[in-house]
């Protein structure tokens, strides 16, 4: 029993020396409560095989942070990913909420009588989010995608010529589909940290905001200053073990991971809606919005023709 104590409050010793090392104070917070989590669960596994287990992951993410105060990129990187929700336990946290929408009916269920088969529901927030190729891992879905997945053959469609010639298609299998390509498509979505809210101002007699949302679902890091505080750590940044130059890049790199989801209000003639950015000082890694179309014969033999007058000169 003391042996196994001393073993864990040396791995938390070393933890904790990494987490000093970090250069400013959310990441020293966030790894402290990490630090504690993951040494208490060791401290508390009577199994030796799970204990064993625990300090092994615990001990990696020493490695990380180890790695990261030396200027290891792509460490740094990860334990940035780690702490604002890009990776790990706080993304799920923070893509939980957006995954339903309590404002919204229950669609019908696909199969009558069985509540199993209604299909999924995706959020205003969500299909912002899918729809965006700022908030993706992938390339942006249209609209048409979330109501008809392009997983489900044509004959789900039951005025389809498929469906006419080969009978309608299982509603079990379309059900299954349909759940499939919801879950597949979301976890390709990067969360943001909050809702921002953008109103249309409409000044009153005491100058206030009229037709302000109220209903505009709290997530995440809402009511704190974490995006703000990070938007600022990409023009000065202080580190006494790392180039500050090199921090602000890292934190231009994430911004470019870290969608902002604001909801405009309606305006006269606009109806409200939500919208997906990114910070001005993000560093985009990724390429944006869609491919280029394929060229059409007309294009290839311009582009030949040019490409014959360009030789001749």
């Amino acid at each position: 029993m003391k042996h196994r104590q001393q073993a864990i409050a040396s791995v938390y010793r070393s933890y904790i020396r990494e987490i000093r090392r970090l250069p400013h104070a959310y990441l020293r917070r966030v790894f402290r409560l990490k630090a504690e989590d993951g040494c208490r669960a060791a401290l508390l596994t009577k199994c030796d095989e799970r204990r064993t287990g625990k300090l092994k992951r615990v001990s990696k993410t020493i490695q990380q942070l180890r790695a990261a105060n030396n200027g290891n990129h792509q460490a740094f990187n990860r334990i940035l990913d780690l702490a604002y929700g890009r990776v790990g336990r706080l993304r799920w946290e923070l893509m939980e909420p957006l995954l339903s929408d309590p404002n919204v009916p229950l669609p019908p269920p696909i199969i009558p009588s069985k509540e199993s088969s209604r299909p999924p529901v995706y959020s205003q927030e969500l299909t912002a989010l899918l729809t965006s190729g700022l908030s993706r891992r992938k390339r942006p879905l249209v609209p048409g995608d979330l109501s008809f997945p392009p997983i489900l053959p044509e004959r789900a469609d039951p005025n389809s010529s498929d469906a006419q010639i080969l009978g309608p298609f299982s509603k079990r299998r379309e059900v299954n589909a349909r759940w499939k390509y919801f879950g597949q498509e979301w976890k390709k979505v990067l969360p943001p940290l909050q809702i921002s809210v953008l109103p249309s101002r409409k000044v009153g007699d005491q100058g206030s905001d009229l037709d302000t949302p109220t209903a505009v679902r709290k997530i995440g890091f809402d009511g704190t200053t974490v995006l703000e505080e990070l938007v600022q750590l990409t023009t000065k940044t202080s580190g006494a073990f790392l180039q500050r130059r090199w921090l602000r890049r890292r934190y231009q790199e994430l911004l470019g991971r870290l969608p902002i989801l604001t909801f405009i209000s309606a305006q006269t003639k606009k109806p409200g809606g939500f919208s997906v950015s990114l910070a001005p000082n993000a560093l985009k890694a990724r390429s944006q919005g869609r491919s280029l179309p394929c060229a059409t014969d007309e294009d290839v033999a311009w582009n030949q023709k040019a490409s014959g007058e360009h030789v001749r000169h």
